[in-house]
């Protein structure tokens, strides 16, 4: 949102309907706003292209407070993102779709957001998928290296995916299970038809 000492600026930047009560509502918000277009950026009016694919929202009010200035004066910028979810599926104890409460949300916390990583998945196999322009940019990491702490994959971004692959004792558990139950249904058919022979 910008406001602007002149009434009729604001209006021309502000092009948003409004929910019941004069709200702005995340629906409306979401029809007729500022939509991200394919290369990343977004489209205002006597101002033309921005830039704000891979920013965050402080890196983006910024940049329009740079850009404002040369079209009014003591304009406030506020900036709000309606689609701000991330997704974290895979071996984690409630996989879904969570919104991203501030500007700067870790990949730890977005699991945490998910209940953790359960039993069977890895800490050492997380796979960070991310839209950008040219397609889906895949990141994969290890919880345990010191190294994601200066990643650009750090924090987390709007529309992220987030997955936590099984580790190998997940198949192996699954293997037991069924050797398990064969064998003892082996044993029970052999103990059968050595019941049989002594008749």
């Amino acid at each position: 949102r910008v406001i602007t000492p002149d009434p009729q600026w604001s209006a021309l930047f502000n092009i948003m309907p409004v929910g019941a009560g004069g709200a702005v509502t995340e629906e409306s918000a979401g029809l007729f706003g500022y939509s991200v277009d394919g290369e990343g950026r977004i489209e205002i009016p006597f101002v033309g292209k921005v830039d704000v694919g891979g920013k965050t929202l402080a890196e983006i009010k910024e940049s329009l407070d740079s850009i404002f200035k040369n079209y009014v004066t003591d304009a406030a910028i506020s900036i709000r993102l309606v689609n701000n979810y991330v997704s974290v599926i895979g071996e984690v104890r409630t996989p879904g779709r969570y919104r991203l409460s501030k500007d700067r949300v870790t990949i730890f916390e977005a699991i945490a957001m998910a209940g953790d990583i359960k039993e069977f998945g890895s800490r050492h196999k997380v796979q960070l998928i991310r839209p950008s322009p040219y397609g889906p940019v895949v990141k994969e990491f290890s919880l345990s290296d010191r190294s994601i702490l200066s990643s650009e994959f750090y924090y987390v971004m709007p529309n992220d995916i987030i997955y936590s692959m099984p580790i190998n004792g997940k198949a192996f558990q699954v293997n037991s299970t069924f050797w398990s139950l064969f064998l003892s249904t082996v044993t029970s058919t052999l103990g059968v038809i050595a019941f049989f022979r002594t008749f």
